[in-house]
């Protein structure tokens, strides 16, 4: 890949590039245009981009990486997932990015508390809790998504936890890298004593400014005031209310310090616990000051949450899927609370229930307050709830953002504030805002679209957040910034919310930390008034397959490519600067814009497996690959033709595809699996990448005369499609499991008295997802066409249901062919239809379970998972793996996304027997890097049944 000179970056930053490089790999030191800004893009509406990106495996890496940064002076910013709001993970200079190498997680004291690195994604730590029935305190939206460094450093909350459960509250000890690259771990008393012997001073200095803070009556009473809400804005300064040895005051003043005083390497947090019996309401109510008066009634009871909507949020979703028909018919003025009641036990449960029934008697509702316990309603309410912000950024005007503001009143005085902070919407001309929040805590969110391009769009803005600082910090006594962290946004407006002693308390805990000023710079804290109105981002238009994109980021824990080249957010950020840049004309940049395109060739394009993952995490329903797709197709004009003759001679396509698995199996035999893999290396690197890798996972060709067998016959008929793939590929070499997955699935339908119908010309069909995915489009069309035709004639017009045993090809038929065929995937045809006309004896094993993207996509993760325990005594799911970047050939024409994407594979399928999964090619590349073999689902449930009735097979 293209990248920009070194001599191009500032000498400083030279000369740090060179003391790095005999320490890191130059991978890991990332100075090119594309990935600069692609990896310095948060989900902020602002905008820098680093002079250099370090990306560290290890605490040893980053105390080297802080050493020559303050050699140099040079500023410092550290960067987990990349989903705050606040611009608190930007930078112009040096961004430190966490590789892999942190994501330890422990569970300690049986679930009691957990001890977790700041890579870990937020909801793989409540996965490891949930068999012990806890969970971590803090549960953002974007849990899903984040990680325990961002969690932590911007003590985020969320919908449940209040303040009494955020990482605040809950931290039992952390482990912290300051600027001066001493390291202090809190669980460890040995560290702690050699702490307090090199850093007394500092010890000391929190100390004395505790005692100062007790001692000034009224700034004392101002802090349990402001922290009796919820409260990121500025430094924790209740650590020095609440504690008064230093080594207290420092864990906690880490939380919420958004990288400005230290690196937090580990924390250590008290779980809590995840009451496992829920129900939940969607309460109306007839205006909002009765909305308030229910949350201040309800804060009295044992709920869970108490989340607040206007009518406007409540407006904003009403016509989207899955929404209740009351939402249309709601009075102007209306507003909503859902309450969420949980209990530890029925009996608990129910008690709660009838506190809050009773808490709200004499409080007018618009329709009778009724509790669901139906798991499909309690996730449509939440539904409602979470779908409120992306619902602006779905219809926002093109080249404007969302911006999403939380503040928090006093409860007691909530309905004040919300129509003080309505008032002045309407005045600024805000008037599409929309409101909710976290009642309970008196937490907004206030969303709207902001475009900065227009004259006159700054001021406004400014004006509009001028107004809402005075009101809500000043005259209520609120919080500007609930739990989103101060970052830069709010960072201008902290003193007028604080006061000046305050202040003035938060810049000498800056000082003692990081006198230089190099950890974070202008977060939190900033002596530039104007500072949230300037670096911000434009959002051009690009594509409408993408312009809705908000930049949140929360697909990228999804997407194979993230730790490779580029995520999908990533992908969106290089289009909208490229179009920025042809848009100049001739004033553009165009050395930056020709090391973009060249860059984002194979950053953008080639590396996406396009396997549709990011548009399920999505929040306005974004699959980059449609992008990547429709760029594959303005690039592949010229091979139309190519496509076509393939297309229309595909039976012969796949013969010869055949005929060269022979050919290579043929070779193995003769050469050896080592001497093999080495020649089929050198033929690629020889052939500049164009030949597709040689794979010792590469399996014998599959035997297409089975196909040919006569059908057995049975009391219901399936149409069996098999796909071009599982027509292509058998089974591996040396294998126990020696069929193919055509000879598995006709056995397997004989077995439960199915008889099977083959249609006319298989050999010839194909769903079109090989030509789709490569930008074929029209030849795509030509075989999903093809394929409809025949798969019509097969089942008599839709009488019989189509079984595809292969996953992904499943789904683009569900997507492509007529509604009439009843398409069945082969794991819920599995678990639906063979399972009830078996006997299972399931076999003492440990096996490893990939489930696809495609899967994924159609919901069937929970059916594959029982549908594999009903076979195995133990069942494996990799955690952290979702797609496995095969993408249907890019294993053999570009491995590395596959094994990156598989990384870490190995060792968490070790000591399985076998790995199972529907699609054969995926298979190929699980084989490849887990060590075992990956087989068909159907395999497993053949070797685990019998007929219903019959004798166990031998």
């Amino acid at each position: 890949m293209q990248t920009t000179a070194v001599e191009t970056l500032a000498p400083a930053y030279r000369e740090l590039l060179e003391a790095l490089r005999p320490h890191f790999p130059e991978a890991r030191l990332i100075h090119d245009p594309l990935r600069t800004l692609a990896y310095g893009t948060d989900a902020s509406f602002y905008r820098l981009i680093p002079q250099l990106v370090v990306r560290v495996e290890s605490e040893a890496e980053l105390q080297r990486v802080l050493g020559e940064c303050r050699a140099r002076r040079l500023p410092v910013t550290f960067r987990a997932a990349g989903t705050s709001l606040s611009g608190q993970a930007l930078t112009d200079s040096v961004l430190i990015q966490l590789g892999r190498g942190w994501q330890g997680a422990e569970v300690l004291e049986e679930g009691a508390a957990i001890r977790l690195e700041p890579g870990v994604i937020g909801a793989r730590a409540n996965r490891l809790l949930a068999p012990y029935g806890r969970k971590i305190g803090p549960d953002p939206a974007s849990i899903n998504s984040c990680m325990i460094g961002g969690i932590a450093a911007n003590n985020a909350s969320g919908m449940c936890c209040g303040t009494a459960q955020n990482s605040y509250r809950t931290v039992r000890d952390i482990r912290v890298i300051l600027a001066d690259g001493s390291l202090l771990d809190t669980a460890d008393a040995a560290s702690v004593a050699a702490f307090r012997e090199s850093h007394g001073e500092l010890l000391a200095s929190l100390e004395a400014l505790a005692t100062e803070t007790r001692g000034n009556a009224a700034l004392a009473e101002k802090i349990r005031h402001k922290y009796r809400l919820k409260n990121t804005t500025g430094y924790a300064l209740n650590s020095l209310v609440d504690y008064a040895d230093g080594i207290e005051i420092l864990k906690h003043l880490m939380i919420g310090s958004e990288g400005t005083l230290g690196f937090i390497a580990a924390i250590t947090y008290r779980s809590v616990v995840d009451e496992a019996h829920k129900a939940a309401a969607l309460a109306f109510f007839p205006d909002m000051a009765t909305t308030c008066r229910a949350t201040i009634a309800l804060k009295r009871t044992p709920v869970a949450a108490v989340e607040l909507m206007d009518h406007a949020a409540l407006r904003s979703v009403q016509d989207q899927p899955g929404m209740p028909d009351s939402l249309r018919g709601l009075p102007v003025g209306a507003a909503a609370l859902l309450i969420d009641v949980r209990g530890d036990t029925e009996a608990e449960l129910q008690a709660r229930l009838a506190a809050v029934q009773g808490a709200l008697e004499g409080i007018r509702t618009l329709e009778p307050l009724t509790f669901t316990r139906d798991a499909e309603t309690y996730a449509g309410y939440w539904k409602i709830r979470k779908g409120l912000f992306p619902a602006v950024g779905a219809v926002r005007e093109t080249g404007t953002t969302v911006v999403i503001e939380d503040v928090a009143f006093p409860i007691e005085r909530l309905d004040e504030g919300v129509a003080a902070l309505t008032d002045a919407f309407r005045r600024h001309g805000y008037g599409d805002t929309i409101l909710f929040g976290h009642a309970l805590e008196g937490n907004l969110h206030f969303v709207f679209p902001q475009g900065f391009e227009k004259p006159g769009e700054v001021e406004r803005y400014q004006a509009l957040m001028d107004e809402v600082a005075r009101l809500v910090g000043v005259e209520y006594g609120g919080s500007l910034k609930a739990e989103h962290g101060t970052g830069r946004n709010m960072a201008p407006y902290v003193e007028l919310e604080w006061g000046s002693d305050a202040y003035t308390l938060m810049w000498e805990i800056k000082a003692l930390f990081d006198p230089d000023n190099l950890l974070n710079p202008e977060v939190i804290l900033s002596r530039n008034a104007e500072l949230h109105l300037q670096n911000l981002k434009p959002l051009p238009a690009a594509d409408a397959l993408v312009d809705k994109c908000i930049e949140c980021g929360f697909c990228e824990s999804v997407c194979p490519s993230k730790n490779l080249t580029l995520t999908p957010r990533q992908r969106i950020v290089i289009r909208r600067e490229l179009a920025r840049l042809e848009a100049q004309g001739e004033q553009r940049d165009e050395a930056r814009l020709e090391a973009l395109r060249q860059a984002y060739q194979y950053d953008g394009v080639e590396t996406c497996a396009a396997d549709g993952l990011c548009a399920t995490q999505c929040p306005v329903g974004i699959n980059t690959g449609d992008l990547v797709r429709a760029l594959r197709h303005e690039d592949s004009q010229g091979q139309a033709r190519l496509a076509r003759r393939l297309g229309h001679h595909f039976s012969g396509t796949t013969r010869v595809a055949r005929s060269l698995l022979n050919l290579a199996g043929g070779g193995r035999a003769v050469l050896g699996e080592a001497a093999m893999a080495a020649f089929g290396r050198a033929a690629r690197r020889a052939s500049g990448d164009r030949l597709p890798l040689w794979l010792p996972s590469l399996p014998r060709a599959a035997p297409i005369r089975v196909l040919k067998a006569a059908p057995g016959k049975g009391a219901d008929k399936v149409v069996y499609l098999p796909s071009c793939a599982t027509r292509v590929f058998g089974a591996a070499h040396g294998d126990e499991e020696s069929r193919s997955v055509m000879e598995i699935t006709l056995a397997l339908l004989k077995k439960a008295g199915f008889e099977a119908i083959i249609p006319a010309i298989p050999g010839h069909l194909c769903c079109g997802m090989a030509f789709q995915s490569k930008g074929q489009f029209d030849e795509a069309a030509h075989k999903a066409r093809e394929l409809n035709r025949e798969l019509l004639a097969a089942s008599q017009n839709g009488r019989y249901p189509v079984l595809c045993d292969t996953s992904p090809c499943t789904l683009r038929m569900q997507e492509s062919l007529d509604e009439r065929l009843e398409l069945l995937e082969p794991v819920a045809f599995a678990h639906d239809r063979l399972l009830p006309r078996l006997d299972l004896v399931p076999l003492d094993e440990r096996v490893a379970l990939h489930v696809t993207c495609s899967s994924t996509r159609m919901g069937l993760a929970d059916k594959f998972a029982a549908l594999a325990r009903a076979c195995a005594s133990e069942v494996v799911v990799p955690e952290g793996i979702s797609c496995c970047g095969f993408a249907g050939d890019k294993g053999f024409t570009v491995p590395e996304l596959n094994a990156s994407a598989l990384a870490g594979l190995a060792s968490q399928v070790e000591g399985c027997e076998a790995g199972y999964s529907n699609s054969r090619t995926c298979e190929i590349g699980l084989s490849q890097h887990g060590g075992i073999p990956y087989r068909s689902i159907l395999s497993l449930l053949d070797r685990a049944s019998r007929p219903k009735g019959g004798e166990a097979e031998v």
